[in-house]
C-alpha cells in the first residue's frame, strides 16, 4: 500500500529540541477521529497512474553550513549586510528600523550564523554587526510603526494577547469555542503575540486546540482604514511585503521552537512545452500568447470548468478515480491536441477530468507550494495552537510566487464549491482534504525513507493543513495590517532619506513645478484649491472631471465610487460598480486598491499626502 507514497524530507521524523518524542495530539487531528481510507486510496491511485517509469526531473539540495542563512538574508533583501562590495546599505538601515522586537531577533540570529561561517572560511568580507544598527535605531526612535510596536510587552498589548488566550486559544474548540466568530488579530505582529503569550505562561509554549477536529470560526475584524488583500498593492510594495512576511514567519517559528528550513531545488530537467510536467512560468508564457493577460494555466481552467459543467452533485467527486489507462491516453491526446483546439472534450468523463486535474498538480516539475516552502507548509501542523497555524499559513501564502499563489487560489475556490454540494456528493471538508492532500503535499524529489507510523502521522497532519487552506482561504489572502503599516513606515523613512539628497530635491522641485504648470492649464477655476477636510477624487482613464468630496465620519470608499458613477460624463455611464475601485496612491504607500468599507476620513488621517484615483484593476 505504501509503495506509491512520496513523502517530505525525513527531517520531520526528528525529535523536538527538548528531546521529547513527537506529540501528535498537539499538532494534528487524532488519527482515531479521522478515517484515513480516502488518503491511502488516493496514494494508491497516484502510484497506479504514475506507473514505474516516472523520470526524476528535480532534486533537492541540502545546503552547506551557513548557506541556508545566507540565502535567507538574500530573500529578505538584506544581502548587503554581508555581501562583498555591497556598497551603501541605506535601504537596509531603513528596513531594519521598522522591524519588531521578534523580527529583529530573527535577523540577528541569521547574521550571526553567516558571520561565524565566513570567519571559519577565512572570508574577508566586511560584515557590519546588525545589532549595532538596531541599537542606533533604538536610541534615536525607540519604536516602530503602528500595529507592530516592538515593545509589545506593554500592559495594553499583553492584555489583548491574554484576552485571546482566555477566549479559547488554549482550550479545546470542541468544548469552549462559542458558536459566534472568533476575531483574529492582524494589527499586532504574530510573533509578538506568540512571545507575549509565552511570557505570560512563564516561558512555556501553550498548546491547545490544535488537535481537535472542529475548526473555529475565525474572522478578520473590520478595520476602518480598510482590509488589504493580495493583489491590492503595487509590485514595489508587494516586494516589501514578501521580505517582511519571510522575517515574520521565521520569527514566529523561532518563538515557537519549530525549525524553519527552506529547501533548495537543483533542477535537472524540465519540459519547455506541453501541458503536464511543465513549469507554471512556461505554461503561462505559452498561454499568454493565446490569451493575453491570463494568470491561470488554460488547461487548469478548462479541467475545472469541465468538472463543473456536468454537476458538482456527483457522489464521490474527486474521490473516485478515472481508469488509469484511460487517463494516460487522455493525457497524451491533450498534449497533442489541446492548443490547436481539436481535442474532443465530450470523450472526457467527469471523474476523468478530476483525475487529470490532480495529475496536473502532481506532475508540476516543482510543487504548487514550491520546493522552498513545501516543508514549511507541512510543518504548520506542528505549531501549538490553531490560531498560530492559521497565522503561519497566512504568511506562507504571501511568500508564494504570484503564479503559484493565483493557481492555488483558483484550486481552493473550486474545492470549496465542491464542498458546498456535500449533501449530494458526500464530499465534506474532511473528505476533500484527505483526497487532495497527497496531490499537494507529495513531491517525487524528496526522499521517502520513513517509518510507517510517522508516515501515518504526517498523512493526518497534511490533511489538516489542507482543511485549513480550504476553510480559511479568504483570510489567508489578507495582508496583515501590521505588515501594511511596516510598509508605510519604510516608505516614509525612505522618503525622508531621499529628501536629504540635494539632487533629489532639485528633481522633485522641477517635477512639482512642471506638474503645477500642467494642472493650471488643465484645471477649471473651481478646482484651484482643495479646502480643509475635502479630498479631490480623479478618474483620468474614465472622465476629465474630478470631484471634490467632503470627508465625514461615515463616508466610505464605496460611497465615493457610487457618487462618481452617478455622473453622466465621459465613459462613466457605461461602467458597473464592480468594475471600478477607489485607489490610494502615493504618500506613504505606492498604490493600494481600497475595499468598499474603508472609512475615508480615517484613511486620510493615516495618509494625508495620498492622491485618490478611481480606475479599474486593469488600468
Amino acid at each position: 500500500r505504501r509503495s506509491g507514497q512520496y513523502t517530505m524530507n525525513h527531517d520531520h521524523c526528528k525529535r523536538s529540541p527538548d528531546g521529547a518524542s513527537f506529540d501528535r495530539s498537539g499538532s494534528q487531528d487524532s488519527l482515531d477521529e479521522l478515517s484515513m481510507d480516502d488518503y491511502w486510496k488516493e496514494l494508491e491511485n497516484i502510484h497506479e497512474t504514475r506507473g514505474n517509469n516516472h523520470e526524476e526531473r528535480v532534486v533537492v539540495k541540502e545546503p552547506d553550513e551557513g548557506e541556508l542563512e545566507e540565502e535567507w538574508l538574500k530573500e529578505a533583501g538584506l544581502s548587503n549586510l554581508f555581501a562583498e562590495g555591497s556598497g551603501d546599505s541605506l535601504e537596509s538601515v531603513v528596513f531594519l528600523s521598522t522591524l519588531t522586537r521578534t523580527q529583529r531577533a530573527a535577523v540577528e540570529k541569521r547574521v550571526e550564523t553567516v558571520t561565524q561561517t565566513m570567519r571559519k572560511k577565512n572570508k574577508q568580507h566586511h560584515i557590519p554587526d546588525v545589532r549595532d544598527v538596531f541599537r542606533l535605531q533604538n536610541d534615536s526612535k525607540g519604536k516602530v510603526c503602528d500595529g507592530s510596536d516592538p515593545s509589545a510587552g506593554t500592559s495594553e498589548n499583553k492584555s489583548e494577547v491574554q484576552d485571546g488566550a482566555e477566549a479559547g486559544e488554549q482550550r479545546s474548540p470542541l468544548e469552549d469555542v462559542p458558536s459566534s466568530d472568533t476575531d483574529i488579530n492582524l494589527e499586532i505582529s504574530f510573533a509578538e503575540q506568540a512571545a507575549n503569550l509565552k511570557d505570560l505562561s512563564g516561558g512555556r509554549i501553550c498548546r491547545g486546540g490544535a488537535g481537535d477536529t472542529l475548526l473555529p470560526h475565525y474572522r478578520v475584524p473590520k478595520d476602518k482604514t480598510g482590509t488589504t488583500k493580495i493583489g491590492d498593492l503595487a509590485p514595489q510594495d508587494m516586494k516589501k511585503v514578501y521580505s517582511l512576511a519571510l522575517i515574520e514567519l521565521t520569527a514566529l517559528y523561532d518563538i515557537l521552537g519549530t525549525e524553519f528550513k527552506q529547501q533548495k531545488a537543483a533542477r535537472i530537467k524540465t519540459k519547455d512545452s506541453g501541458l503536464f510536467g511543465v513549469p507554471l512560468s512556461v505554461l503561462l508564457e505559452q498561454d499568454q500568447k493565446k490569451v493575453p493577460g491570463t494568470r491561470i494555466p488554460l488547461i487548469f481552467q478548462k479541467l475545472i470548468s469541465q468538472i463543473e459543467e456536468a454537476t458538482l452533485e456527483t457522489e464521490g467527486l474527486l474521490r473516485i478515480p478515472g481508469a488509469a489507462t484511460r487517463i494516460k491516453s487522455l493525457c497524451q491526446e491533450l498534449e497533442a491536441k489541446f492548443y490547436d483546439g481539436t481535442f474532443n472534450w465530450e470523450n472526457v468523463k467527469q471523474h476523468d477530468a478530476a483525475s487529470l486535474l490532480k495529475l496536473f498538480i502532481r506532475e508540476l516539475p516543482q510543487p504548487l507550494l514550491t520546493v522552498e516552502y513545501l516543508k514549511a507548509f507541512q510543518d504548520v501542523q506542528n505549531l501549538p495552537t490553531r490560531k498560530q497555524q492559521l497565522q503561519a499559513l497566512n504568511l506562507l501564502v504571501l511568500l508564494l510566487p504570484e503564479a503559484n499563489r493565483d493557481t492555488l487560489k483558483v484550486l481552493l475556490e473550486f474545492l470549496q464549491r465542491v464542498i458546498d454540494h456535500r449533501d449530494k456528493n458526500k464530499m465534506t471538508l474532511k473528505n476533500v482534504a484527505m483526497v487532495m492532500a497527497p496531490n499537494l503535499f507529495t513531491f517525487h524529489a524528496f526522499p521517502s525513507k520513513t517509518i510507517e507510523q510517522r508516515e501515518f502521522v504526517m498523512a493526518a497532519g497534511t490533511a489538516t493543513v489542507m482543511r485549513f487552506m480550504i476553510q480559511y482561504q479568504n483570510l489567508l489572502w489578507t495582508i496583515p495590517k501590521f505588515i501594511v503599516n511596516q510598509v508605510r513606515k519604510q516608505n516614509t523613512e525612505s522618503q525622508k532619506k531621499e529628501k536629504k539628497d540635494k539632487a533629489m530635491k532639485k528633481l522633485l522641485k522641477k517635477m512639482a513645478y512642471d506638474r503645477e504648470k500642467h494642472e493650471k492649464q488643465e484645471k477649471a477655476p473651481s478646482d484651484a484649491d482643495v479646502p480643509q477636510g475635502v479630498i479631490r477624487v480623479q478618474a483620468p482613464h474614465l472622465s476629465k472631471v474630478s470631484m471634490a468630496i467632503q470627508l465625514t465620519e461615515d463616508l466610505k470608499a464605496g460611497d465615493v465610487v457610487a457618487r462618481f458613477l452617478s455622473q453622466k460624463s465621459g465613459n462613466v455611464q457605461t461602467l458597473k460598480k464592480e468594475e471600478v475601485f477607489l485607489y490610494e496612491i502615493g504618500g506613504n504607500i505606492g498604490e493600494r486598491c481600497l475595499d468598499d468599507d474603508t472609512y475615508m476620513k480615517d484613511l486620510y488621517q493615516l495618509n494625508p499626502n495620498a492622491e485618490w484615483v478611481i480606475k479599474s484593476k486593469q488600468s
